[in-house]
């Protein structure tokens, strides 16, 4: 299915309410992440896969300079995909269900991860969220986060980073760890359920089980 120009994808096998996860992705269209999450035994839930995104631009919350040198900005349209998440994307995914969903989440890897997080602060729509290796270290958004309310009343927040994650010359990826650590300590202080995993490797290690272990935390909690 296709809203506006990005590829949507429903991974359902069941005919009753049930949980639906939105991610975003970079490449492909979350069936792998799906596979990892059955073998998980997930409970029943359906995974919207949504793909042909712009990464830089539309999943970073305001604009600010690349990550090195030369490399491409971040655009800061997060709040432009949002208003298409919220009503275009969501709407068609969910006309294709039987019953609509129980609760809405949202996870996202790396960049995704940091969108996942900021959409709790912008919109009511979900009431839990997974962030795998997200990119907290992204400017100013733990000191932003820790003074504005929430749109709604969050249920569950799961956070994951590689071990490895912190070891890179890079100015501004170095610190994530204490960006998602300081993340941990607001939502806890804030009263929501929220885990932080600590996994073996670096960002890009086993990606798609990462993404999975998030998902399936938050539809257990």
């Amino acid at each position: 299915m296709k809203a506006h120009q990005k590829q949507i994808t429903v991974h359902a096998q069941h005919a009753e309410s049930a949980p639906v996860i939105y991610l975003p992705v970079v490449i492909g269209d979350g069936t792998e992440v799906y596979e990892r999450c059955r073998e998980l035994n997930c409970p029943p839930f359906t995974l919207v896969g949504i793909g042909s995104l712009n990464w830089n631009r539309e999943l970073s919350p305001w604009g600010c300079d690349g990550t090195v040198r030369d490399a491409e900005p971040f655009g800061g349209q997060a709040s432009g995909f949002l208003d298409e998440l919220l009503n275009w994307i969501i709407p068609e995914a969910e006309s294709s269900l039987p019953q609509p969903p129980t609760w809405r989440g949202i996870a996202g890897y790396s960049l995704a991860g940091l969108f996942a997080l900021w959409s709790l602060w912008q919109t009511d729509a979900f009431s839990r969220a997974a962030s795998a290796s997200g990119s907290l270290w992204f400017p100013d958004f733990v000191d932003r986060a820790s003074t504005a309310p929430f749109a709604g009343n969050p249920q569950a927040v799961y956070l994951s980073l590689g071990k490895k994650e912190t070891k890179t010359p890079n100015r501004m990826m170095r610190h994530v760890l204490d960006d998602t650590r300081a993340m941990e300590a607001l939502l806890v202080a804030r009263g929501i359920p929220t885990t932080l995993e600590l996994n073996p490797g670096n960002h890009f290690a086993q990606t798609d089980l990462r993404m999975a272990r998030g998902i399936h935390w938050i539809l257990t909690h």
